[in-house]
């Protein structure tokens, strides 16, 4: 009989040590631009897509659907939501630099969806740092990584930009250092507002908006306070040494959100051929209503079905300020 501490932790460290180790980041190296080394192997890590897993994310982004919690189009059985590993794909540096350390940036973010993962599945994730280089004196770090299930088939694949170590007060807002393409966020007052992306669906269509609030409690648990992390999504100390009053919301976080939004308005395909990328542009403070949305820029035919692209973005409500923005796409069947 196996052992049920030989199973897989649900993630990337088990905090269970804490009760034999005194420092949980003892071995690990600072989060200095210094003492990167590229290319840099992250380390691979089998976590376990368990039922605490998925209803932890549920609670920190407000997303209890029924796929999730009791069963899905994929065979009936519960999977976890799309963005679920983001995170844990996004942190595999904290395997090699102290995370609690870290005060950075997350400036761009892209994800490719493969195939959903299954409650109760064990998955592998592997990363490693790609690239470095420097600009407006801050130095920032690429990161490619993937989540693989048991039987090979990719899960999830991403590719990450982040200031390793830096002040987010005062970088935060300045916007992006290449606005190659800018998404605006402007749609007109007449733009038809649909809830699902269907054979009907034509370009200049606004998807019908998600509006959220994210709580310190959700911030905090989504950025692995349940692993003894401290960081500036967690706590206030961490934030203010940051130069910001509150913590702020992860911008991996705020990623899920769209992630759930482009689930809901394109069904179950999203989990099989959604894209999406998107840059940081401004700190969310935590308790700060937001509203994610998107628009329709193309939609192209395809072998059965059509292929849908948009432009995305999370906006402040207080004062209509863009937070998050740029883009996504996903295939859709015709039936």
């Amino acid at each position: 009989m196996t052992n049920p501490s030989d199973r897989p932790w649900r993630d990337l460290t088990d905090p269970r040590r804490a009760l034999e180790t005194d420092d949980l980041e003892s071995g690990l190296k600072e989060p200095e631009f210094a003492n990167l080394e590229i290319p840099e192997k992250l380390g691979t890590v089998r976590v376990v897509v368990d039922d605490h897993k998925i209803k932890r994310f549920a609670f920190t982004h407000d997303d209890h659907s029924p796929w999730y919690l009791e069963e899905s189009p994929f065979g009936g059985q519960r999977i976890g939501h799309a963005a679920l590993l983001g995170n844990d794909l996004v942190q595999l540096f904290t395997l090699v630099y102290a995370g609690s350390k870290v005060v950075g940036y997350h400036t761009e973010e892209q994800m490719w969806f493969d195939s959903p993962a299954p409650l109760d599945e064990v998955v592998t994730l592997t990363g490693t740092y790609t690239e470095a280089y420097e600009r407006r004196g801050e130095g920032y770090v690429v990161m490619e990584a993937q989540a693989t299930g048991e039987d090979g088939r990719s899960i999830v694949r991403h590719r990450g930009v982040e200031i390793l170590k830096t002040s987010p007060g005062a970088i935060g807002g300045r916007g992006s250092a290449t606005p190659s393409r800018r998404v605006t966020g402007e749609v007109p007052d007449d733009a038809r507002v649909v809830e699902t992306v269907d054979s009907g669906v034509r370009v200049g269509d606004v998807l019908a908006p998600l509006h959220k609030t994210i709580t310190a409690e959700q911030a905090a648990v989504f950025s692995r306070i349940g692993e003894y992390v401290r960081n500036i999504h967690n706590d206030i100390d961490a934030a203010r040494a940051g130069g910001l009053r509150v913590p702020i919301v992860q911008g991996q976080q705020q990623f899920g959100v769209l992630a759930q939004l482009l689930t809901l308005r394109c069904g179950p395909s999203f989990l099989t051929s959604g894209w999406i990328q998107v840059k940081f542009l401004a700190p969310l403070d935590v308790f700060e209503p937001f509203t994610s949305t998107g628009v329709v820029t193309a939609v192209t035919p395809v072998d059965e079905g059509f292929r849908v692209d948009l432009e995305i973005w999370v906006r402040r409500d207080s004062d209509g300020r863009l937070m998050t923005a740029g883009w996504a796409s996903a295939t859709v069947p015709t039936s």
